[in-house]
């Protein structure tokens, strides 16, 4: 069983286990050796806006560079441009100064150089916290081997610490700096865009009124030179204005209220609300209603069907979506996989199925068509070609999926995790939920992957009969755990 990573690498409270300097640089040196390992000589870090980030960086840095690796450090960018960074840098091989690195002939040559990508952030959580996620070359999440093998080696390099008159070594890597990762990332997305300048007047006379709403976080920078060209976009950027401690604060896809009302009163077609590092997409439609990831999923699906660009005629979701998606899936005759929480989960999956199309309601929205991993800037362009090929306005695009009352509770639990269902009350008391709602809901509890949290969701055919069950299951939980 893995004791560092969750469901999205590793996370924590900056500052305390284990997100301190000292883990830090040893998982540095962890990854420094998995990279050698695999054949590589080179890794590139990205971060978001959190206080905590350079310190994070600094140290994961000292400790890759002391294993004779060296590292690319990318500044504050989204998590999906990390990923892509990881690929894009080691097709550069003719001349990979055009990335704008600092030092760039010196890590020139033939073949691929980068190993590994890491991503300094906690997504969605507040300030105070921090993470590390890992991608392999490819740009695509370690697996939970590699994981499991990554963490044996952070806690041989904490413990080879305290053994003393240890030889050192001459090999020690170098630190180099790319100038333009966020231009880099930005034309990446501009290529998936669909809807060309040339026709764009074909479908619209005037452009398509936005705002977007960048969680104080990495998308502040990326978003407006996505949507800045005037001719396309009419946009407006808010939480724009990061300053290590408002990240996510009262924004972003997690609290979308101060968005919803910007759109309304501006008269916009679509919000668009990131989170923390871009990687997931929270909607608003025109009338202010919130668009979350399953309506989302729904809309690409229905029009890629259309299109005859769904593949396979496969979407994957994970057990958290909606009722509402699988019945829209099944009317619109396409194969729905349903897989565990976390978008490395949804993506296994389509690997394995050959999907190009999957999703969380949560924002995580994976096109394999176009990148490795979900991606909040490229779902919204993915989103925004559905309106002006169809000309529907976003609402209309959203009526395909009814959407089923589901409520969402967090129950606090220490960090033993018990089994709640061998707790005979708890599992009596989901036992008669599911028995009263039968085929018009269902119940999920499970705990969180990166909180000490244990979710309970009930999906039901009315709110209030939906929230009274919900809260009966974690009295329970409270009353037993």
């Amino acid at each position: 069983m893995k004791e560092l990573f969750g469901t999205d690498g590793i996370r924590g409270v900056a500052n305390s286990y284990p997100m301190t300097v000292e883990m830090a640089v040893n998982t540095g040196v962890a990854i420094a050796k998995y990279v050698k390992q695999e054949g590589y000589r080179c890794v590139v870090i990205g971060r978001d806006t959190r206080l905590s980030g350079q310190m994070l960086e600094s140290a994961l840095a000292a400790g890759i560079t002391s294993q004779g690796v060296d590292v690319l450090i990318a500044g504050v960018i989204p998590t999906p441009a990390v990923a892509f960074l990881l690929s894009a840098f080691n097709q550069m091989e003719t001349d990979r100064s055009q990335a704008g690195v600092s030092g760039a002939e010196e890590i020139t040559g033939e073949g691929d150089v980068l190993g590994a990508a890491i991503m300094i952030s906690a997504s969605h959580n507040p300030w105070q916290d921090n993470g590390i996620k890992i991608f392999k070359r490819g740009g695509w999440k370690l697996s939970d081997d590699e994981e499991k093998n990554i963490e044996l080696m952070i806690f041989f390099s904490t413990l080879s610490e305290q053994v003393e008159g240890q030889e050192g070594t001459n090999d020690i890597g170098k630190i180099y700096y790319i100038k333009n990762s966020e231009k880099i990332y930005c034309d990446f997305l501009k290529r998936c865009f669909c809807i060309k300048r040339a026709d764009f007047t074909h479908y619209r006379n005037t452009p398509l009124k936005i705002v977007v709403d960048c969680s104080n976080g990495a998308a502040s920078a990326v978003a407006p030179m996505l949507f800045g060209n005037p001719s396309l976009f009419d946009a407006n950027f808010i939480f724009n204005s990061p300053d290590g401690k408002n990240i996510n604060h009262q924004c972003g896809s997690q609290h979308t209220e101060t968005l919803s009302r910007n759109v309304v009163e501006s008269g916009a077609d679509i919000g668009l609300a990131f989170d923390g590092d871009a990687d997931r997409l929270i909607a608003i439609d025109e009338t202010g209603a919130v668009i979350t990831g399953d309506r989302i999923l729904a809309i690409c699906a229905a029009h890629a069907k259309e299109k005859g660009t769904l593949d396979n005629n496969r979407v994957v979701s994970t057990v958290m979506s909606n009722i509402g998606l699988a019945r829209t899936l099944e009317s619109l005759g396409v194969e729905h996989l349903i897989t565990g929480v976390g978008d490395r989960e949804v993506l296994q999956k389509m690997v394995e199925s050959g999907a190009v199309m999957g999703g969380e309601d949560s924002g995580h929205m994976i096109f394999s068509q176009y990148h490795t991993t979900g991606d909040g800037l490229l779902t919204s362009l993915r989103l925004i070609d559905v309106m002006i090929d169809t000309g529907k306005s976003l609402s209309e695009l959203a009526s395909i999926m009814k959407v089923y009352p589901q409520v969402l509770m967090n129950v606090e639990v220490n960090a033993s995790r018990p089994d709640f269902m061998a707790v005979k009350e708890i599992a009596d008391e989901i036992g008669a939920v599911e028995a009263e709602l039968g085929a018009d809901g269902r119940v999920l509890v499970r705990y969180s992957g990166t909180q000490p949290l244990l979710r309970v969701m009930v999906e039901g055919p009315e709110e209030s009969k939906t929230r009274d069950c919900c809260e009966r299951i974690c009295n329970k939980i409270r009353g037993a755990i």
